[in-house]
């Protein structure tokens, strides 16, 4: 095994790519990136047929269908591993980190393999870039994973200390825009105050202050989306967890999965809602307005959060496309501070750029856990992982 820096050395460093790879649950994105930006994406879509005969097995077991997958979509692209100075997945459900850029290595992928967090696409991201890690003989990162904690402790308690608040949401997506947005200000992102909002199937609206996090609500709390509730009244929930008329995993489903949009109009597709509101339907132009209303109302609190002094507040995500949803939010929250918009989302540009933060010396990687005993502040000069993670 020849042995290198977590932190790539010189001859690692004249490899111009990095390949980023971002699995969902029903599509798995990959592309290649230089520093420029991208040279080469692709997204493979996962069909209900093909996701079926893994039934309920653990996401680990589709670990090798979506391998060969990229693999051969890499292969018909001309990939050249040698042109490759590392590769970047995107981050699971892990133990909650400080936000950055973490090595892959051994502790990570047992956590992942035991799942002891919950099962998820995202989970497969550092096994994935594991692989093509291997193969091209450089190292292995996740950036800024769904469970990166970076909140203030006032923010942790929710009520009743049988129950803690923890952190999970697009952290990849939200912070990579609110380093944009500083960046087009000619600031450093530590020195701005940011109300973030990354509005897709699932929406987080979370403060930033100094470079960190400090709050957001999580995928139980906050507003709901085209199929996740959000927050609910609890005692009208814990109705319907006792009564006889839902099992366990059907209340779990319509909370996530069958709730928001989907729960009221029978579709997740927002167009199709705004179709129906040119068409004259009152019904679903209410249901749309209590989800902006919502998605307005936590911008509010994170203003609080914020002690008012808010640089700017970022719309961000699918939703952002819509006209509809950025004019409604522009009327609730431009008091606030001035609106910028960036639709759509571009985790693969940001998983890469968080790598190459690491290999251009800009930030040290991180390792998942410091010789057993907890969040490591970097990663130790190590070689490339090789394990077996059929």
């Amino acid at each position: 095994m020849t042995h290198q820096n977590a932190t790539a050395g010189p001859a690692q460093r004249l490899r111009s790519q990095v390949l980023a790879i971002n699995p969902g649950s029903t599509s798995t994105k990959f592309g290649l990136y230089t520093r420029q930006g991208a040279e080469w994406v692709r997204t493979i879509r996962h069909g209900d047929e093909e996701l079926s005969r893994f039934g309920g097995r653990p996401m680990i077991a589709r670990l090798a269908y979506r391998t060969e997958m990229i693999a051969e979509a890499l292969e018909h692209s001309g990939y050249r591993p040698e042109e490759v100075a590392a590769v970047a997945g995107r981050g699971g459900l892990l133990p909650p980190v400080t936000c950055g850029t973490y090595l892959v290595d051994e502790a990570m992928v047992e956590e992942l393999r035991l799942a002891r967090r919950g099962e998820h696409a995202s989970n497969l991201g550092a096994l994935l870039a594991l692989k093509f890690a291997q193969a091209a003989g450089v190292n292995a990162y996740i950036v800024d994973p769904v469970t990166a904690d970076e909140w203030q402790p006032c923010a942790r308690l929710s009520g009743t200390p049988l129950i803690e608040r923890s952190p999970i949401g697009h952290v990849l997506n939200t912070r990579a825009v609110a380093r944009r947005y500083a960046k087009e200000q000619s600031r450093p992102y530590e020195t701005m105050r940011l109300i973030v909002a990354h509005m897709g199937s699932g929406i987080t609206v979370s403060a930033h202050r100094e470079g960190r996090q400090i709050d957001s609500n999580t995928i139980e709390e906050g507003p709901f989306g085209p199929d996740r509730t959000g927050g609910l009244p609890v005692r009208a929930l814990i109705k319907l967890c006792y009564g006889d008329r839902f099992a366990q995993k059907e209340i779990d489903h319509k909370v996530f999965g069958d709730g928001g949009l989907y729960a009221y109009l029978g579709t997740r597709d927002l167009e199709e809602v705004e179709r129906r509101i040119g068409a004259g339907d009152q019904q679903a132009a209410l249901v749309f307005d209590a989800m902006v209303y919502q998605i307005a109302k936590e911008a509010g609190a994170m203003a609080a959060v914020l002690e008012g002094k808010v640089d700017a507040v970022l719309l961000t995500g699918g939703m952002a496309h819509s006209e509809r949803v950025v004019q409604r939010l522009r009327a609730h929250l431009e008091w606030i501070a001035p609106i910028r918009v960036y639709s759509g989302e571009d985790e693969l540009q940001a998983l890469a750029e968080g790598v190459f933060r690491v290999l251009d010396g800009e930030e040290e990687a991180k390792r998942l856990w410091e010789e057993g005993r907890g969040p490591a502040k970097s990663a130790t000069p190590r070689a490339p992982l090789v394990l077996g993670i059929e």
